[in-house]
């Protein structure tokens, strides 16, 4: 919603992880035009009531977003857009990314807690360290990019459904094909067995999500990209929101505005685009 102009309002709540989401949308009608948006957004809810006095703005084709510091208690900026690379890569830019449910709208969210891992202060335990030196799993980078998507698409984990859509996996199989978007997998012989994927701008990595179907290997996989980016002058790992897993390894929280700070720090450094294989081969070497 731009400045000067009357927003209409569409009060709606629905559940994404078993987070209860209660939000106002504030519409542009100026631009949307008076009924559209609301026949738009409100196929998503099934319960529509006044819950929350924080905006959420709905986005429409202009690729253009609200200050992130907008963004609601719970962490959501804006509803709808689309999931084009230009959007995306503006969308990292300011720290804000795509999280939802089918078939809510895309959501789009700037955490006042963004959970970031510092690459100076990773954290292998012993037993990790065991585990590098039975060289049980072997590491590769940018090799099998949708696999590693789709095997975390249908991972499983506690909450229910997954919110890696076909439209998710088209979007970021898009930024990967131009060089922004990368994985890496842990291979056990020819078996992939675990790995994570992700955006890289400037000289910070955003995780995006990460499987392990066999112990240990998703750790693997992380600790090996870490150590390498570090090399490359990465400091700070996005990893969005904070869980138990992502804290052994070394995972905190920070404040939005700090983590605005390291981002633009980051994107003052040239991104490494294209793929990543040569920088494990040079490790090796």
């Amino acid at each position: 919603m731009l400045p000067g102009r009357s927003p209409a309002i569409l009060i709606l709540s629905f559940s994404i992880h078993s987070i209860d989401i209660k939000i106002t949308v504030y519409i542009d009608t100026e631009s949307q035009g008076e009924q559209g948006p609301f026949n738009e957004i409100e196929q998503y809810s099934n319960h529509v009531r006044y819950l929350s006095a924080m905006p959420i703005y709905l986005l429409n084709e202009e690729l253009i977003f609200p200050d992130p510091d907008e963004g609601s208690e719970e962490g959501i900026l804006a509803v709808g857009g689309d999931l084009s690379p230009d959007r995306l890569l503006l969308a990292y830019e300011q720290g804000i990314f795509p999280w939802y449910s089918p078939p809510d709208p895309i959501l789009w969210w700037s955490p006042n807690q963004r959970c970031v891992l510092f690459a100076e202060k990773l954290k292998v335990s012993k037993s990790m360290r065991n585990m590098f030196n039975q060289k049980k799993f072997t590491v590769s980078f940018d090799k099998s990019f949708v696999e590693v998507v789709r095997k975390c698409q249908n991972a499983k984990r506690n909450e229910e459904g997954t919110w890696i859509t076909e439209e998710i996996i088209a979007a970021y199989t898009n930024l990967h094909d131009l060089g922004i978007a990368h994985s890496v997998e842990v291979w056990e012989g020819e078996m992939l067995v675990g790995g994570l994927y992700g955006v890289s701008m400037g000289t910070m990595f955003f995780g995006e999500s990460m499987f392990a179907n066999s112990s240990n290997a998703s750790k693997v996989g992380f600790i090996t990209l870490v150590q390498v980016l570090q090399k490359r002058g990465f400091k700070v790992i996005d990893c969005q929101v904070y869980n138990d897993h992502l804290g052994t390894l070394g995972a905190e929280n920070i404040s939005r505005k700090v983590f605005h700070k390291l981002l633009r720090e980051a994107l003052d450094h040239t991104t490494i685009q294209g793929s990543w294989s040569f920088m494990l081969e040079e490790q090796q070497r």
